[in-house]
């Protein structure tokens, strides 16, 4: 099972920019899927953002497409989400997650593993 670790969340002002890293552990990184869903305060889990095993497809939630862009080094086994034009509704705990398959999902039931999340905060 992969060993997810999520860094790089903080707090930024409406406008800003942020990228937070996902890294793995283990192996066979390259061969998993991955996802970042996020949870606002009395919310629920959200979808935001997946790319493929290989990087080759990348699916966004239509509140972040545009000012969203995931990627991926396989070579590193660490996942990214960077984050432009912030708004204050992006204030959530952002988790990343490995479908251990190589075709992205937007849903949060098909993954298989899951990082303990990074608060990120806009302020406006």
């Amino acid at each position: 099972q992969v060993q997810l670790v999520e860094s790089g969340g903080g707090l930024v002002q409406a406008g800003g920019s942020l990228r937070v890293s996902c890294a793995a552990s283990g192996r066979s990184f390259s061969s998993y899927a991955m996802g970042w869903f996020r949870q606002a305060p009395g919310k629920e889990r959200e979808f935001a953002a997946a790319i493929a095993a290989t990087g080759g497809s990348t699916r966004y939630a239509d509140s972040v497409k545009g000012r969203f862009t995931v990627f991926r080094d396989n070579a590193k086994n660490t996942a990214y989400l960077q984050m432009n034009s912030l708004k204050p509704e992006d204030t959530a705990v952002y988790y990343c997650a490995a479908r251990y398959v190589n075709t992205l999902s937007t849903w949060w039931q098909q993954y298989n593993s899951w990082g303990r999340g990074t608060q990120v905060t806009v302020s406006s």
